[in-house]
């Protein structure tokens, strides 16, 4: 309920004030600009990017002082979403120094190869990642698994690690959009009232198409693909910490504590083999942490930016810019997926962009009767879809950073984001999936191979 509130007195608030989205602007402008005009998307550190960027939203407001300014950016930065966010890079670090230190990576890659075609290595990213991600319901612990793995099979092959690493991000949005224990989904459904496994079955059959011609795609433009790897090359020993890592976040367990049982089970094994002394596993350990330093600092960074945002109006001027022209039940579909997409661009959170509109497009759901199952889908599939495709978002900067390559890089590859909101897109004109009222509580709903919901 408040919630809902909430969205009643986003409402009423006024229509915001567009100057506040001016550090986003700017660091945009320098970040991904910079790129476009020099053609090295390396010239512009994103720190220094996003540094000027919040010196200008401290710089914004002049009716608080700054140090008001200062305590509500670190507000911002301190958000639960931000803090945990930064623990789960520090733990993909470790973790990842520490697997690749005693040679999980190439086992694990070897053995990839001696089991699969060079044509379907890149779709078993993306696969694996769907399942890792619907089972753990996080798509930055999904990233912090495999992208070793992707990077691993990149070196060892003719595919670009660009590649691989928009296949494991894509898979990672597939389990964050659907998963019934994820941070999106669950905003998503209790913003809109509706039932996880309702919202669950409606979201599934909108994406499922994108997801099948994402595995085709991938199949297609990697095939010739040559190994330069021999098949016996490999230590099942050594595969053992990515197998623990994939059965725990398989079965549910918390993405935080999966990767602390990986690092811990990389550094037995090593010490048991002589890959590591104990001195030498810490301090591979603490190599993979502070290689994640850059990944922290932007996090918080972007997370107090966002708030002073916030506090100055941008994102209420966004929501009254893309609710003021709504006439039809189809312009209030589009406008739920445009609002919650600005958001996500504004936010670099799709979470946070779920919870900021989601009353508000409960309320334009009620009024122009959309079933609250389709704008609960609508809000996550469009927010996923987003975040999987911004070059500043975390999904895209961890998998970077971890390959070592520019995120804008991975863009072109981006396949699995883009096409869910190609669908979204779609089943808003098509008005899929049709729904059948059920007068009556007790009656029970079936899904429908069509798509829609009948009495029974």
């Amino acid at each position: 309920m408040n919630q809902y509130r909430s969205g009643v007195q986003l409402l009423s608030k006024g229509k915001g004030n567009p100057l506040a989205l001016l550090p986003l602007g700017i660091f945009l402008a320098l970040f991904v600009g910079s790129g476009v005009v020099t053609g090295d998307f390396y010239k512009m550190p994103v720190l220094v990017a996003i540094v000027i960027a919040a010196m200008v939203a401290l710089m914004m407001n002049r009716k608080d002082t700054l140090t008001t300014k200062v305590e509500r950016f670190a507000t911002g930065a301190g958000h639960p979403d931000i803090i945990i966010m930064t623990f789960i890079f520090i733990l993909a670090g470790a973790f990842s120094s520490s697997a690749q230190g005693m040679g999980a990576v190439e086992s694990t890659v070897n053995l990839a190869l001696a089991v699969f075609p060079p044509s379907f290595l890149v779709v078993g990213l993306f696969i694996i990642g769907a399942f890792i991600s619907l089972s753990m319901g996080t798509s930055m612990g999904t990233i912090a698994a495999l992208a070793p793995i992707g990077v691993g099979i990149s070196g060892e092959t003719d595919i670009s690690v660009a590649l691989s690493m928009a296949a494991v991000i894509g898979g990672a949005m597939f389990g964050d959009n659907l998963s019934f224990i994820s941070d999106t989904t669950i905003a998503a459904v209790r913003t809109q009232q509706t039932e996880m496994k309702d919202k669950f079955k409606v979201n599934f059959f909108i994406v499922l198409p994108a997801a099948l011609l994402t595995s085709v795609i991938l199949v297609i433009i990697t095939m010739g693909n040559h190994s330069n790897v021999a098949a016996e090359g490999f230590n099942w020993v050594k595969i053992l910490p990515y197998v623990g890592v994939l059965i725990t976040a398989l079965l549910g367990f918390n993405v935080l504590g999966v990767l602390t049982g990986g690092t811990i089970l990389a550094g037995v094994i090593g010490l048991a083999d002589g890959s590591y002394t104990l001195s030498s596993f810490l301090q591979v350990i603490t190599e993979g942490i502070m290689g994640m330093a850059e990944l922290v600092i932007l996090a918080l960074l972007i997370g107090g930016m966002v708030e002073i945002i916030k506090y100055n109006g941008g994102i209420d001027y966004l929501l009254n810019l893309m609710t003021r022209s709504i006439k039809s039940k189809k312009g209030a579909e589009f406008g739920i997926a445009g609002l919650v997409s600005l958001t996500n661009f504004s936010t670099a959170n799709n979470t946070i962009s779920i919870i900021f509109t989601g009353p508000l497009a409960k309320n334009i759901a009620d009024e122009y009767g959309i079933d609250k199952r389709k704008s609960a889908s609508l809000l996550d599939i469009f927010s996923c879809s987003v975040q999987g495709l911004i070059p500043y978002g975390a999904q895209i900067l961890t998998a970077a950073k971890l390959a070592g390559i520019s995120p804008i890089s991975v863009l072109p590859y981006s396949f699995y984001p883009i096409l869910i909101a190609i669908c979204g897109i779609i089943s808003i004109l098509i008005g899929f999936p049709r729904f059948s009222a059920v007068k009556n509580k007790k009656e029970q709903k079936v899904f429908g191979m069509n798509g829609s919901y009948t009495s029974k």
